[in-house]
């Protein structure tokens, strides 16, 4: 009897496909950080220049959050855990 072949069967997992999601590193304006403070981050942190990280800042400012990276999962997540370390109030979302 010759083997039996198994069809190849691709299957992902509801951890692969949420990595593989682009996710958003939002930062929420608060009462506590001075708006060179947050430029001074976002450059430190992000590799923005002086005219994105204003604008980043003046977005968090006025509209009370900025979209400031996206991408994969494991990055946002480390973006996150840098800004937060500084202090500066971030979430992450799913892109939609």
């Amino acid at each position: 009897m010759p083997p039996q072949s198994t069809p190849d069967i691709l299957e992902q997992t509801e951890v692969e496909i949420e990595l593989e999601q682009v996710w958003k590193v939002i930062v929420l304006n608060d009462p506590v950080n001075l708006m060179n403070y947050v430029v001074m981050v976002f450059r430190k942190v992000l590799g923005y220049d002086e005219a994105t990280a204003t604008k980043h800042m003046l977005e968090v400012h006025e509209e009370g959050r900025s979209v400031v990276w996206t991408g994969n999962r494991e990055r946002a997540e480390s973006i996150a855990y840098q800004l937060q370390h500084w202090r500066l109030q971030t979430i992450l979302e799913k892109d939609d």
